[in-house]
């Protein structure tokens, strides 16, 4: 079987967020393969529980990812406090002095690759440079499922999520892709709706306000927070760019807590946020320094959420002016020389005292793997759900499905990925960006 044509053909991108074509990512030649399974967002539990409930196939797509890679060693980082899942995993790997366990505290943001990285193998990843610089390859536990589905010929159709927040029952499930968000979110008895309650897709802590509860779940979508309008956590991702400047004038008093609490700047990497806000409160473009500084910056929000005592939001402003130097074109300078601070792990943020900062302390609950199913009428397949280029249909309006087959493929010689349909039945429409498919 040849791992990395099987991993393409089933289209299996980076579960954890970054949505990176897996059989681009493997195809290299690596020393170690790492398994991320720290889950680094709080209320998100999916990765442990998939972990929990099949460490032989998870730990059979690092073995795969291994072999694609040509990497000797693999190790699966997952945190200590993990119990089930720990336990599952050390019977999954006995006899396999190939795989290691790395067991980590419990802090954020644990599963941040470079973190993770630095703290598997001691090695920091300059700024614009990858994993594979370091000799090593970092992998989702949830993209080790599908690369293990993958092995079988079975495709990327479906994703597992957790639903969490303002909600009757918090639960983890898998839905098909394409489904409406606020399918997915009934599965948990919530009957809120969107003038009272907001979306958080993603973790709480880089998730994306979602004003769309019709959008679609995709091959990235890792969890569904419900929370009300008026909680602190909705009303900074409503700040807008013009509000950043007036607060940061008003009140940034440049204590420079948020850099000193930055995980990157402790690794020894350039993000200095504080500097960020006083470019901006200013208008003085100059006074940002280093814009490797930004580029560096992993929009963790550690900044934001925990480090600044004003309410303010340098995570946000941080994103801003990354995207803007990305549209002037200008592009990161891996550092030459790098020294970790000492003190490093006395910087690590506890979860549970993060998740108190942020006002989340009530909605920090188990969420069970449920087994509920929605078998939507309908499902919307965006035909990028991955970094590069869009994939392209190979089904027209009207042409019948099943479950599981191609209908639009990685343009020739381009990164991407292939999509499948989530649900048999008859395409409804192909639009600009999108396939729609109606069940049978």
């Amino acid at each position: 079987m040849d791992v990395i044509e099987a991993i393409r053909s089933a289209g299996v991108v980076g579960a954890g967020g970054a949505g990176f074509p897996t059989h681009v990512k493997l195809n290299v030649n690596a020393g170690c393969v790492i398994l991320n399974g720290a889950e680094c967002e709080p209320l998100l539990k999916v990765d442990q529980l998939s972990m929990a409930r099949n460490p032989e196939k998870v730990v059979r797509g690092l073995e795969l990812a291994m072999e694609a890679a040509h990497a000797p060693e693999g190790v699966i980082a997952t945190k200590a406090h993990y119990e089930e899942a720990v336990e599952a995993l050390k019977r999954a790997i006995a006899g396999k002095p190939h795989l290691r366990l790395h067991l980590m505290e419990s802090y954020y943001p644990s599963g941040d690759e470079k973190n993770i990285l630095y703290e598997v193998l001691g090695k920091v990843v300059p700024t614009g440079k990858l994993p594979i610089d370091a000799g090593c390859v970092v992998v989702n536990a949830g993209t080790a499922l599908n690369i293990e589905a993958a092995s079988k010929g079975i495709p990327v159709t479906d994703k597992s999520l957790t639903v969490s927040g303002d909600v009757p029952e918090p639960m983890t499930v898998t839905v098909p892709l394409g489904v409406r968000l606020r399918d997915a979110l009934a599965l948990s008895g919530f009957q809120g709706n969107e003038t009272d309650y907001a979306l958080i897709v993603g973790g709480p802590c880089m998730g994306f306000l979602q004003e769309d509860w019709d959008a679609p779940v995709i091959k990235t979508t890792g969890g569904i927070l419900a929370l009300k309008r008026t909680h602190p956590q909705i009303r900074l991702r409503a700040i807008t760019v013009e509000q950043q400047a007036r607060l940061a004038r008003a009140i940034c008093c440049q204590c420079s807590r948020c850099t000193q609490m930055c995980p990157r700047h402790a690794m020894g990497l350039p993000v200095e946020p504080h500097k960020a806000m006083r470019a901006i409160s200013t208008g003085n473009a100059l006074l940002l320094g280093d814009a490797a500084g930004v580029l560096a910056c992993s929009s963790c929000g550690l900044c934001t959420n925990f480090a600044c005592e004003m309410g303010l939001t340098p995570s946000v402003v941080m994103a801003m002016l990354k995207q803007e130097l990305g549209k002037a074109g200008v592009r990161p300078v891996p550092e030459q020389t790098i020294v970790p601070e000492p003190w490093m792990s006395m910087k690590a943020v506890p979860v549970q005292r993060l998740v108190a900062r942020m006002h989340l302390t009530a909605f920090d609950r188990p969420a069970p793997w449920n087994d509920r199913l929605i078998e939507p009428e309908r499902v919307k397949l965006p035909l990028k759900q991955h970094a590069g280029a869009p994939a392209v249909p190979v089904v027209r309006a009207g042409d019948r499905v099943e479950k599981g087959q191609w209908i639009a493929r990685i343009p020739d010689k381009a990164l991407g990925a292939n999509l499948h349909a989530s649900i048999g039945g008859r395409v409804a429409e192909v639009g600009s960006g999108f396939i729609a498919i109606e069940r049978a």
